[in-house]
């Protein structure tokens, strides 16, 4: 077996901030993190957001929202940012080494700040959500935060106290490496923040017949109020790959990530974050990332079609909505066979939640009783 060659980290060079050590003595300002910002802590901390060291300053913040790049003209499509509130900000001032926490009140590690700036919270919805509507989770999350962006590179501590999942917990350096071992040269990953059903699954396996090795990859950071509990998707996940995949072709690994919801962006930035945890390619399917009417089906695949050429390393595998025909007797798409009055199993999350709560198994075309009978009881326990 040759040398295996993965895919170069966006930006040429993967970002390591950890192995800070405690101040001697504490800065005589500290700061509390959300949740969605420790999300982004950690993902800047291992180099998931290579080529980001830091949270963003003014300049490329707009550079984001305008362009959708930083400002040297790299590829970026979301502000990264630690916002705080005004109370907070009065207290910091440039060039301040500030301590940073997590919600618990723990040291997670320190920003010198670069900058102080006030962010543009409709400007940024408009352009990176696509929408002002504060019913939106991602814009919600981004009304109710502060209006002071603390700019800078961070030096870390930690990334996380007490982390979960810490067997499936790799890191970008720690990703390749295994990748490496198993002799994967091509890796294609599977966005999901929610169990995998039968046309997930099918998706799945068609990308996985033209690469080396498929990476489950469930973002589990912040998400919202309604999403299965991380604990529910981990059990499927695991007891879908035990009796559904092969164990030579497929892995997984939790992407400790916030959802935004933000659509097409989104996609975007999921593509930047496996291409540097050394994935080739990228399933991009049906409303990527998107929540209620706020994005066309498609229009997270279509973004990508507006990059200039070779902005991105990695590949994106675009897919159709997918269902069980009856006729067909398997998995079917738009692109593979046509639509029949009838035919296709379709079930909406409210009718499956619906189900489940009631303690009826889905349908075995819509999904593997494995993962229907974990979902039941823990519709019982909620």
């Amino acid at each position: 077996m040759g040398q295996v060659e993965l895919i170069q980290p966006h930006g040429g060079k993967l970002v390591d901030r950890t192995g800070a050590k405690p101040d001697a003595k504490a800065p005589a300002v500290s700061i509390t993190l959300t949740e969605r910002q420790q999300c982004d802590w950690e993902m800047i901390a291992i180099g998931a957001m290579s080529p980001l060291e830091g949270f963003m300053g003014e300049a490329d913040y707009h550079s984001a929202c305008d362009n959708m790049t930083l400002t040297d003209g790299t590829i970026w499509p979301m502000p990264i940012t630690c916002a705080v509130d005004d109370a907070t900000a009065d207290k910091v001032s440039v060039g301040d080494r500030v301590a940073c926490n997590d919600d618990a009140g723990r040291l997670l590690g320190y920003i010198t700040v670069d900058e102080k700036y006030k962010q543009d919270k409709k400007k940024q919805a408009a352009k990176a959500f696509g929408t002002e509507d504060e019913a939106h989770p991602g814009v919600k999350v981004l009304y109710d935060e502060g209006d002071t962006c603390l700019a800078g590179k961070i030096d870390v501590v930690t990334t996380r106290h007490a982390p979960m999942f810490s067997d499936h917990r790799f890191n970008p350096c720690q990703l390749r490496e295994e990748f490496k071992s198993r002799g994967w040269h091509t890796v294609v990953a599977f966005q999901t923040r929610n169990p995998i059903h039968r046309a997930h699954e099918y998706l799945t396996k068609c990308a996985q017949e033209i690469t080396d090795g498929l990476l489950i990859h469930p973002l589990m950071g912040a998400t919202k109020d309604g999403d299965i509990p991380p604990e529910v998707r981990m059990q499927c996940y695991e007891v879908l790959i035990e009796n559904y995949y092969h164990p030579d072709h497929t892995m997984l690994s939790v992407m400790p990530a916030a959802m935004r919801y933000a659509g097409p962006r989104e996609a975007i930035l999921h593509c930047i974050l496996r291409q540097n945890y050394g994935c080739s390619h990228f399933i991009v399917g049906r409303d990527h990332a998107g929540v209620g009417d706020y994005y066309g089906t498609y229009d997270a695949q279509k973004i990508f079609e507006t990059l200039p050429e070779g902005a991105l390393k990695i590949t994106t595998l675009n897919f159709e909505h997918s269902a069980w025909s009856k006729k067909a007797g398997g998995m079917v798409s738009g692109k593979t066979f046509p639509k029949i009055e009838g035919d296709q199993i379709f079930l909406s999350g409210t009718k499956v939640r619906e189900m489940l709560r009631n303690g009826e198994r889905p349908p075995v075309e819509f999904t593997r009783p494995e993962v229907a009978e974990i979902l039941i009881e823990s519709m019982k326990e909620s």
